[in-house]
């Protein structure tokens, strides 16, 4: 069952610590099959590296496993929460990338600041209040707190991304990540401004209107 989106939600997850923002086995990513509403999603406490399309678990929207020999993340719930509440939504991503979440520990918002993070953005990346895991808060906190964009730093937790599918939602983790880590630095070396409005809508617009190959992003 739904052998191809297992095949690439493994793939990405993988892709979560070739790029860096996971260690160990915190951190997932999940897509919906816009067919069935099934999602699929990385099991709890395997290792990326030992991570196979077998070893995907899928759920339907209430959190029943549908197919699947291991637990789902401790974080499906939460997963689960958007998808009901998203119907745009068809991937998600989760991860404790260092330097963006050190911005949700810090409880900072992280401002627009590159025309990198304008032009995937478009919008600042906000920080949720402080909520506990493995229920639906988390959930809850992202579809309350994300307004138009797609990324959030959970408050001393870690980042959430998502996306119409999950190769965006796992792009916007990466680019993410390297934003943080560009303004970490710059940081360091004094007062920074943040981009106006009109930079980061103009950014924006011209990114998603060019960006590729005629492919929707």
């Amino acid at each position: 069952m739904l052998e191809a989106l297992k095949e690439l939600v493994c793939r990405q997850n993988k892709a979560l610590a070739e790029n860096g923002l996971v260690l160990w086995t915190s951190g997932n990513v999940s897509a919906r099959d816009k067919e069935t509403n099934y999602v699929v999603i990385k099991p709890s406490g395997v290792l990326f590296s030992e991570l196979t399309p077998e070893s995907m678990v899928v759920v339907d929207l209430d959190g029943n496993k549908i197919e699947g020999k291991m637990n789902a993340s401790v974080d499906t719930k939460s997963h689960l929460y958007v998808y009901r509440h998203r119907s745009d939504v068809n991937g998600i991503v989760h991860t404790h990338s260092p330097y963006a979440t050190s911005f949700a520990v810090s409880g900072i918002p992280l401002e627009i600041y590159t025309t990198t993070s304008a032009a995937v953005f478009g919008c600042r990346v906000p920080v949720s209040d402080f909520v506990t895991i493995g229920e639906e808060e988390i959930g809850k906190q992202i579809v309350e707190k994300i307004g138009d964009g797609e990324v959030i730093l959970i408050r001393n937790h870690g980042v959430f991304t998502i996306g119409t599918n999950s190769e965006k939602a796992l792009k916007n983790a990466v680019v993410l990540e390297e934003t943080a880590q560009a303004v970490h630095y710059a940081m360091c070396r004094g007062n920074i401004t943040p981009l106006s409005d009109e930079t980061v809508k103009r950014g924006y617009e011209i990114y998603h209107r060019t960006y590729g190959q005629g492919i929707k992003k």
